[in-house]
């Protein structure tokens, strides 16, 4: 119990309420824009039905081996965010290594907060927790896409597929699906990124923490469902 209240009187009521308005506009958002999605058409919805498509037309071609290079194109990008995310969490663990040169940098920005080297280690600490999410979104990512791929590879010759078109539209469906996770759980990572971007500002003050989260959650929202692009994908 004593662990317990010491940790609630580590940071101010301020830093608590900023904190817990991150991880609740973040899950909310995730949920909104999943639900959302199911009635209304955004980025993920579209290109969704662009990929189901996409898995129809392999069915009819006879050499399937552009296929397999887009599949290999999109699974670059979560193999590079990835790799990119494991150095960033080196990083963010060798900060905490030095702990108190990196709060004494910090101290010396303007507007900067300041605080005890281990409040500085515990939101370094959450910082580092959304890259790892990040890190497993990214490569669950590109193991799905490698499923893509060998479904891609087994399906049965384009020949078979046009003696029953009920195979053919059931596979374009699980095809395009696995293809439409993939891309699904890489926009997890990316979202993470963004979030990331947001709790930097907890480094400042709360007040520009949680101006930062509702500023991030306004970006992603324009992008998934009112960008320029969703309406060319839409038309």
């Amino acid at each position: 119990m004593n662990a317990v209240l010491d940790i609630i009187t580590l940071l101010p009521w301020a830093d608590w309420l900023a904190l817990a308005w991150f991880f609740a506009a973040w899950v909310a958002y995730a949920l909104f824009a999943r639900h959302r999605g199911q009635t209304e058409m955004t980025v993920l919805g579209v290109t969704n039905r662009l990929r189901r498509q996409w898995m129809l037309q392999t069915t009819h071609r006879d050499v399937r081996v552009i296929d397999g290079i887009v599949i290999q194109s999109l699974s670059s990008s979560p193999s590079f965010f990835a790799s990119t995310t494991i150095l960033i969490i080196g990083g963010l663990l060798a900060v905490l290594g030095t702990s108190e040169k990196a709060t004494e940098l910090v101290a010396e920005i303007p507007f900067a907060a300041r605080t005890s080297v281990l409040v500085f280690d515990l939101k370094v600490l959450v910082l580092t927790g959304v890259f790892v999410f990040a890190f497993f979104r990214f490569t669950w990512s590109l193991r799905q896409y490698t499923f893509g791929a060998l479904m891609i590879a087994s399906a049965p010759d384009y020949r078979e597929f046009a003696k029953d078109e009920a195979a053919r539209q059931e596979f374009a469906q699980r095809a395009g699906r696995v293809v439409g996770l993939a891309a699904e759980t890489f926009n997890d990572g990316l979202r993470a990124y963004y979030m990331a971007f947001a709790l930097i500002g907890w480094f400042f003050s709360p007040l520009v923490f949680a101006v930062l989260t509702a500023g991030v959650i306004w970006v992603l929202y324009q992008r998934e469902f009112r960008s320029d692009v969703l309406a060319v994908l839409k038309s």
